[in-house]
Formats: structure tokens, C-alpha cells, sequence
């Protein structure tokens, strides 16, 4: 527990109208160590948003386990988690306006967070943010006067402004272009290397796998598959500018894993199972040489199946 920053084990998550239930998380497991930088991948409704709720104190769990930096988020009283929420984690969200004030200065957004804590020098510590960010020269222009990618920025030196130990960034770069997310990214990268943060991003581009260590994909509700990176950023960034050559990265640059939980099960990507040819519900599981093989469900057994039983007339 001392060395990870975020521990879930089989958390459930049950949103309930007087009409229907809806199962947003389905017993996700994972664990994210101190000072990682990670992303969280998936399609609309797949849970990733709903996780980043839970963990930043947004909406409690239904059910099971869920400690951040040692904390267990079950046993919070709504007061302490006001104190969660100010002093552990800090929010980047999309949409600038959740946390930005339109007719302050750059600078004067940045204090806004910190007139609820004792911090001293609150200009001065402002301006140091926005710099950490590349926005020195801009801390005296309002919202109006900056682009969208400046914004962003912003929202990031705000996200800082309470010294949090975990950043929680949910679609930090779907409102720019892909030029500017790229820079985005590079600074979460480098706030992450200087400040030790650990950040957790949510999108559905999958091509941030670039810029991250470890990339965990969720599939209703549930942890699926990760991506690990084999080699550091900076070590695989200086071996493609050696060889001039960046279009084999999505390939190499990670190993990618299954998930398997607690109780041995997994969920296998439907692109394997096209490819493997399975077309029913069922796949066949045989060890072979030390390895799990899986083989589809074969057209004359599924057949077999289908027909029914044959009257057999008994010999007199």
C-alpha cells in the first residue's frame, strides 16, 4: 500500500433511477504506483469517466475496495472528503469552464484555489505555475485573450495550484489539435519527471499511449488489457531520432496484456476472436506446450448441438 497511490479491488459502481440500474462499473481492479503517469482508455460508457469520479472524491463507490494514498475512500465522512478533494487531488478537465473564471487574469484564476489553504506569496507562487506551464508572458491576459491550448494550460497551473499528489485529468486534450495535445502532453510528462505527481489521464485517443508509461483499457466497466511501455520515453525518443524513422512506434513502443482477475477470467479483444474465426459464444481451452490455446466453437459441433435427439428403435 505504501508505494501505490491508488488501490481498487473489484469496485462496483450501480447508478439508480426509479426505472432502471445501470452497472457503470462491473468489479474493475487496479492499482497505480506513486509517481506514475498513466492513461486510461476506452469507448463512451465504458466506465473510464465514472472511475476518475470515484477516485476524485466526485461520487462514492456502491461496493468494494478503493484507497488512495492510503486512504480508504469508503470510510470518508462528506467533510473529510471536502479535505480530499482540496488537498490530494488536483482536476484537469475539458471543458475549461469547470474551473475557470472568465473575467479574471490567467494569474488571478491561478490564486483562486489557494484562498482556501494558507499558502503564502499566492502571487508570486501563481506566476511560478504559469511559467512551469509556458504561460509566464501571457499571466496577465484574460481567458478571452488566449487561445484554446493556452486555456488548457491555465487549467493545468490551477489543477497545481494546491500542491495535490494526484493529478486526475479527464479528456485534457479533446478540445485541441493534435499539435497542441501533443505539447499538452509533453507538459504532463514533464510535471510528472520534475514534480514526482502522479498523474492519471482518461481520454479515448489511443494514440497518448505515445507519451505514457502504462496504458490500462477499459471494457464494460471492467479492467481488460494493458500496454506497458519496454523502454523509457527519452531512451525510445532518442533511438527513433538515430534511425529518422517515428511510424513503427505505436508498434514497439509497448508490450500490451490481458487483464486476468481474481478469479481467473479475461476478456479477449473482438478483433483476436474475428481473426480466430469465433462466431458463437463458446471458444475451446486446451494446454499445449506450457501455453493456453483457444480455438473456436467448429461449425459441424455447433450443428451437433443444434439438432435434436434421433428416436432409435430397439431390436426385438
Amino acid at each position: 500500500m505504501a508505494e501505490n497511490m491508488i488501490e481498487c479491488e473489484n469496485l462496483v459502481k450501480i447508478y439508480k433511477t426509479e426505472d432502471i440500474e445501470v452497472l457503470a462499473l462491473q468489479g474493475l481492479e487496479l492499482t497505480v504506483e506513486k509517481g506514475e503517469l498513466m492513461a486510461i482508455i476506452g469507448n463512451s460508457g465504458s466506465g473510464k469517466s465514472t472511475f476518475l469520479n470515484m477516485i476524485g472524491g466526485l461520487d462514492r463507490p456502491s461496493a468494494g475496495r478503493l484507497y488512495v494514498d492510503g486512504r480508504d475512500l469508503f470510510k470518508m465522512t462528506e467533510a473529510e472528503l471536502v479535505l480530499y478533494k482540496r488537498d490530494t487531488v488536483g482536476f484537469v478537465w475539458q471543458n475549461n469552464a469547470r474551473n475557470m473564471i472568465p473575467y479574471l487574469t490567467a494569474q488571478e484564476n491561478v490564486q483562486v484555489p489557494m484562498l482556501f489553504t494558507k499558502t503564502k506569496d499566492q502571487k508570486q507562487r501563481a506566476a511560478e505555475l504559469l511559467d512551469m506551464v509556458g504561460l509566464a508572458d501571457r499571466k496577465k491576459s484574460k481567458l478571452s485573450e488566449l487561445s484554446g491550448g493556452e486555456q488548457q494550460r491555465v487549467a493545468i497551473a490551477i489543477a497545481l495550484a494546491n500542491n495535490p499528489k494526484l493529478l486526475l485529468a479527464d479528456e485534457p486534450t479533446g478540445s485541441v489539435d493534435v499539435k497542441t495535445s501533443n505539447y499538452l502532453l509533453d507538459i504532463f510528462r514533464e510535471l510528472n519527471e520534475q514534480l514526482g505527481l502522479t498523474i492519471v489521464i482518461v481520454t479515448h485517443d489511443r494514440h497518448l499511449s505515445k507519451k505514457v508509461n502504462r496504458v490500462v483499457s477499459i471494457r464494460d466497466g471492467k479492467t481488460s488489457s494493458e500496454m506497458i511501455m519496454r523502454q523509457s520515453y527519452r531512451e525510445r525518443m532518442q533511438h527513433l531520432e538515430e534511425l529518422g524513422d517515428a511510424a513503427s512506434w505505436q508498434e514497439e513502443a509497448h508490450e500490451e496484456f490481458t487483464v486476468l482477475d481474481r478469479a481467473g477470467r479475461l476478456q479477449i479483444p473482438s478483433q483476436m476472436l474475428d481473426e480466430i474465426g469465433a462466431k458463437s459464444h463458446k471458444v475451446k481451452l486446451e494446454v499445449v506446450d506450457g501455453r493456453i490455446v483457444i480455438e473456436p466453437e467448429k461449425q459441424q459441433e455447433a450443428d451437433e448441438k443444434k439438432q435434436p435427439p434421433q428416436d432409435t428403435e430397439k431390436e426385438e
